[in-house]
C-alpha cells in the first residue's frame, strides 16, 4: 500500500505519520530526512541538493524526484510506503506518477486560523524535543518528561507561519484537486475538538477498508 500524506504546516501530519507507520509497518519517507541522509553520506545527489541549500534556494524538482525515486526503490518499500512532504507541487506529482503508483492520498484538513494558534502556541523542550501547547501548560515552563526548559522556536511566530501557509496554499493545495480528480483523495477534517487519536481513528478505518 503506497500512500501520500498531505496537510498544511501544523496540521498534525507528523503525529499521524508516526501512528500510521507503527500500526501498518509502512516506512515513513520524509523528504527532509532523505535530504539530510544523502548530504550526510555525501552521495552524488546529496551533494547536488546541498549546493541548492547552501545558496538558500529550494532544491529543484528534478533532484527532489530523483532522491525520492532512489529511496522508494529500497527493499523496505517493497510492500508499501508513506510519503510525507512529497510531492509538494503538481510538477512533482506528475513525475511521481511516472515512477510509481499511489493507492491513497490522505489530506489532514485544518483551518488556517487553528494552525496559526497551534504553531504560535507551541513550546518545545530544548533537551528532549517534546512538544506542548501553552493552553495546557498552566504557566509551567519545564518539560514533564525530562524537566528541560520549554522554549519557543524562532520561526513559530505569526509572520513566519503566515508565510509558510501562503506558500502551502499556492504550491501544495492544488494537489488536493489533482488527486481528487484521480479519485485518490481521502479528506480528514480536523477541528478544535479533534484529538490525534480521533483523527487517526478516521485514517485507520479508511486504511483498513483498503486492505480488505
Amino acid at each position: 500500500m503506497n500512500i501520500i500524506l498531505l496537510g498544511a504546516p501544523g496540521a498534525g501530519k507528523g503525529t499521524q505519520a508516526t501512528k500510521i507507520s507503527d500500526q501498518y509497518g509502512l516506512p515513513h519517507i520524509s523528504t527532509g530526512d532523505i535530504f539530510r541522509e544523502n548530504i550526510k553520506n555525501q552521495t552524488e545527489i546529496g551533494l547536488l541538493a546541498k549546493s541548492y541549500i547552501d545558496k538558500g534556494q529550494l532544491v529543484s524538482d528534478e533532484v527532489t524526484c530523483k532522491i525520492v525515486e532512489n529511496r522508494i526503490a529500497r527493499s523496505d518499500c517493497e510492500k508499501g510506503y508513506m510519503l510525507d512532504g512529497f510531492p509538494r507541487t503538481i510538477v512533482q506529482a506528475e513525475a511521481l506518477d511516472k515512477i510509481t503508483s499511489i493507492d491513497l492520498v490522505i489530506n489532514i484538513d485544518v483551518d488556517f486560523s487553528l494552525v496559526m494558534d497551534r504553531i504560535c502556541g507551541r513550546r518545545v523542550c530544548k533537551d528532549c524535543g517534546e512538544s506542548y501547547h501553552v493552553s495546557t501548560l498552566n504557566g509551567v515552563a519545564t518539560c514533564s518528561r525530562c524537566g528541560g526548559e520549554l522554549t519557543q522556536r524562532k520561526d513559530d511566530n505569526p509572520e513566519t507561519v503566515q508565510s509558510r501557509l501562503d506558500v502551502y496554499a499556492k504550491q501544495t493545495a492544488p494537489l488536493i484537486d489533482y488527486y481528487t480528480k484521480k479519485g485518490l483523495l481521502f479528506n480528514v477534517k480536523s477541528d478544535e475538538n479533534s484529538t490525534p487519536d480521533s483523527t487517526f481513528a478516521k485514517v485507520s478505518a479508511k486504511l483498513d477498508s483498503l486492505l480488505k
